[in-house]
């Protein structure tokens, strides 16, 4: 199953990408890779999405005129929209020196593809979803390395993360396809007035051809709830 209107926005956006780089107008826009997504991500969220399921559907796309003009037209006018806003909004922890290249430049080496991983944080006095907490993610001791810098380790949790934590660890290499490795990881917690929890848990993985390229729920890995005490009273309601 596949979006066909995902394509055209990207090709599109990649295109007023390359002819802002052209016209040397890269100080009224940033046009770096990750901005680049994110003007794309919103242009996607405001279009009405076309799937195909088979080969079929994509040469019904090619052969049917249903209002291709004005698609591209809406396209472009939310490219240009969404380039003023994520222009004078960039991401504070991206580095935004390099242009865009709009080419996937993932790895494909065998490697163990990390799925993400997902949990929740309660307070374990009401029940009710803790925030000001810092959700670590430790592999041998030491932070594990994120995807990309959109994924944060330690992970700040605030009230409106209603209790909510993820990472998505870089990929690790592999010796071939179809390799299996277990990852031993630790989850640590800590929020002013609880006491430090720790949860350890274990991944088995088997490696693929190459690097996993977008963020897919069916790819996660869910970690029971954890519940936060005071200092002494996880041992009273033990």
């Amino acid at each position: 199953m596949h979006n066909t209107v995902e394509d055209k926005v990207i090709a599109s956006a990649n295109k007023i990408f390359a002819d802002i780089n052209n016209a040397g107008e890269k100080k009224k826009f940033c046009t770096c890779d990750q901005c680049r997504m994110d003007v794309s991500c919103y242009a996607l969220n405001r279009l009405p999405p076309f799937y195909i399921v088979s080969n079929r559907g994509a040469s019904r796309v090619q052969n049917e005129n249903f209002d291709h003009q004005q698609q591209a037209a809406d396209i472009v006018a939310l490219i240009y929209e969404g380039l003023k806003r994520v222009s004078h909004n960039q991401r504070p922890n991206i580095d935004h020196s390099k242009a865009s290249s709009g080419v996937n430049t993932g790895s494909t080496a065998p490697v163990y593809n990390v799925p993400a991983i997902m949990g929740r944080i309660f307070n374990g006095t009401n029940f009710a979803p803790l925030s000001n907490a810092e959700v670590e993610l430790l592999w041998e001791g030491k932070p594990v390395v994120m995807k990309d810098a959109n994924w944060q380790n330690p992970c700040r949790i605030v009230s409106s993360n209603e209790g909510n934590y993820s990472f998505w660890p870089v990929a690790d290499p592999a010796s071939g396809v179809n390799k299996h490795k277990v990852f031993d990881y630790t989850v640590r917690v800590s929020a002013p007035e609880f006491e430090t929890l720790t949860h350890f848990f274990k991944i088995p993985v088997a490696s693929e051809i190459r690097t996993a390229g977008s963020f897919t729920l069916e790819r996660t890995f869910k970690l029971p709830d954890l519940y936060m005490f005071p200092p002494g009273e996880a041992e009273q309601n033990g």
